[in-house]
């Protein structure tokens, strides 16, 4: 689903892809470390039509639906040329709200060809495929021509990298850039992780809080503090600890406080992940994630520098070390590879 708005003089692009409500994906224990086990299918069903003629099939939802119905009623319609001659839409969104798009009319796609592993890209401004695929480029560019861009993750526990506490998703994420040659650090009012990576100094800022829901963070996420550095882009992966103490209004909550950080930060990238799962907040978790790219949408059909990235998206439990967190050896990886992914072509 792609999604243009104007941004002064220029149109930026927003992809919203990727099923994040995929095929059956099992999720993890609640994040005070309580409950174990079991997997849960993921809302899904029927897989949205069209396919991509240079990246393969593109599909929304699939797999075993929860409850027998799919995720958001009808899913993407209508066949994708490389070119970018027919827009991706004219049915009804995950969330109920109309897709922006419909028939196109034999437009040129902002960012040239589909990705190669069957997403479809959308440049410009700040195109990016949630799941691990972007676009970008043109437009909006909120890194420095010279010197590192500094990104601060901000989150949970999962951002901190418990229960190691050796980096996380961080270590992948800036190994993936050092070796693209791409100048990025990290910023923020706690620190850890190694010492060297990928041959470099290891930068270990970072606004994680283990046990903090939405709201806590919500408290710290604009103070001085924690936007002292004034970071270039900002990765949001909270709302687990919500999913087991109040799920209720979570997106809502989650809403707030990326309308803080646009506020305090309005030239940076704000890009928002669904979380990962875990089986004792199943239903819960599908609720919320359903939900968190109409929150992302909203904002940036304001023309708001808002994406989405899909974290949620094929994740296992058996990347969970202790039945909460993810493990150093494949989890916290996987997520530092998605990061990558959706951010990469905004680095310099």
């Amino acid at each position: 689903m792609t999604l243009n708005t104007a941004f002064g003089s220029k149109f930026w692009t927003v992809a919203l892809v990727g099923a994040f409500v995929g095929a059956q994906v099992a999720c993890s224990s609640p994040e005070n470390g309580e409950g174990t086990g079991g997997t849960a299918p993921s809302a899904g069903g029927a897989s949205s039509g069209g396919t991509s003629s240079s990246g393969g099939s593109v599909s929304f939802g699939g797999g075993t639906t929860s409850g027998g119905a799919p995720m958001g009623g009808s899913g993407l319609g209508g066949t994708t040329s490389a070119g970018g001659t027919t827009s991706m839409g004219g049915t009804t969104s995950m969330g109920g709200t109309t897709s922006a798009g419909g028939a196109s009319g034999g437009a040129t796609m902002q960012g040239g060809a589909p990705s190669t592993g069957g997403t479809m890209m959308s440049g410009g401004a700040g195109g990016v495929a949630s799941g691990g695929a972007a676009a970008g480029g043109g437009g909006f560019d909120p890194c420095p021509a010279t010197g590192d861009c500094k990104v601060l993750p901000l989150g949970d526990s999962i951002t901190f990298g418990t229960p190691s506490d050796n980096g996380g998703y961080r270590v992948e994420l800036f190994s993936k850039a050092v070796m693209d040659n791409k100048h990025i650090t990290f910023v923020g009012s706690r620190s850890n992780g190694p010492g060297m990576v990928a041959g470099k100094p290891f930068p270990k800022g970072n606004e994680g809080y283990p046990g903090q829901t939405i709201s806590q963070l919500d408290a710290k996420s604009t103070t001085t503090q924690a936007l002292k550095d004034m970071p270039h882009i900002v990765l949001v992966h909270l709302g687990t600890n919500d999913m087991y103490m109040s799920p209720a209004g979570a997106d809502e909550r989650l809403g707030k406080l990326i309308d803080k950080l646009v506020a305090a930060l309005p030239n940076s990238l704000i890009a928002v992940a669904t979380i990962i799962p875990f089986p004792q907040g199943a239903s819960a978790v599908m609720t919320y994630n359903s939900k968190i790219p109409g929150v992302v949408m909203a904002r940036a059909s304001a023309g708001k520098h808002v994406i989405l990235v899909d974290q949620f998206k094929n994740f296992p439990t058996s990347e969970l070390g202790d039945g909460v967190h993810p493990n150093d050896s494949a989890g916290y990886p996987r997520m530092g590879r998605v990061w990558y992914a959706a951010i990469k072509d905004y680095l310099h």
